[in-house]
């Protein structure tokens, strides 16, 4: 059957490799291997410009599911969002902490199948959120969301705004758009990017609410 007409659920299941992660082995995550044909299944649905980065675990939501495993009381029988779920790594990080619910804030199709598998994979649940605000969480989990100036621009005023109230902790590789001037280090873990080869530098961050202690 041409990958066009299979359903993304479907050539995830098919194609991808479920697989535990190396820094975090009580988590699986489907990913794809060189002969999953990725490339081929993006480009036959109009999607060859666009990253995937539902398919890979980045260093960023890798250094927040390394924390809450280190730190589970950050979640435990809290209610939380994972902001631009992916994967859906982090979310399924704070359901293994023990959070009360995790919500799933993400709106490609491609990656909401991908999370609902990895989470079914993993035992846990995810609710998908779509409403047009942010859902009232005790925290907000937001891992590789600071990867250009665009996105940046466009996410840090939502987040700061969410973050007068409510905890949100960000995961970051360090990447030139991240807003260092906003964010408290709390702390830095060595963990691959798109869930393999050679560690790199990533932190955990807490960001500050609007006009305190940031530059401006």
């Amino acid at each position: 059957m041409p990958a066009a007409r299979v359903s993304p659920a479907d050539y995830i299941r098919e194609r991808f490799t479920l697989a535990p992660l190396s820094f975090r082995p009580d988590i699986a995550l489907y990913r794809p291997t060189p002969q999953s044909g990725l490339i081929s299944f993006l480009a036959q649905r109009g999607r060859a410009d666009d990253p995937p980065y539902w398919a890979y675990a980045w260093a960023g939501g890798a250094a927040l599911a390394v924390h809450l495993a280190q730190h589970p009381e950050i979640v435990a029988n809290k209610t939380v969002l994972d902001f631009g779920a992916g994967s859906g790594l982090v979310g399924i990080a704070a359901a293994k902490a023990q959070a009360a619910k995790v919500w799933a804030l993400e709106t490609d199709p491609l990656a909401l199948a991908a999370m609902t598998l990895n989470a079914e994979a993993n035992g846990v649940a995810l609710a998908p959120w779509s409403g047009s605000a942010v859902p009232a969480v005790d925290l907000i989990l937001a891992g590789d969301i600071f990867y250009d100036a665009a996105v940046a621009s466009h996410t840090l005023p939502i987040l700061q705004a969410e973050a007068l109230a409510t905890t949100v902790l960000v995961g970051d590789p360090f990447r030139r758009d991240l807003p260092l001037d906003h964010l408290d280090l709390l702390a830095e873990y060595r963990v691959p990017d798109m869930g393999g080869g050679a560690p790199v530098r990533a932190g955990v961050f807490a960001l500050r609410p609007p006009n305190i202690g940031n530059a401006r």
